[in-house]
């Protein structure tokens, strides 16, 4: 397992083990969750944003699933 360092102050580190209290998990643990959460919901923001330029550009098409299904023969 690899080892990230992070430097912070001496305020910091309270508010960080105080935030980790709250959510009943260790510092590392914390950061770790909250780091993918804001990773994960800056991924899903480009994909509205992605999907809000292509249908401004008319580049997106929609068609009844049922077209699907018999495309799919299912």
């Amino acid at each position: 397992m690899s080892l990230i360092s992070v430097r912070v102050n001496e305020a910091e580190r309270e508010i960080l083990e105080k935030a980790a209290s709250i959510y009943g998990c260790g510092l590392s643990s914390m950061m770790k969750m909250l780091v993918f959460e804001k990773l994960e919901e800056e991924y899903d923001l480009k994909i509205v944003e992605d999907y809000e330029r292509k249908k401004a550009k008319g580049e997106i098409s929609f068609r009844p699933i049922d077209e699907l299904w018999k495309e799919l023969d299912l």
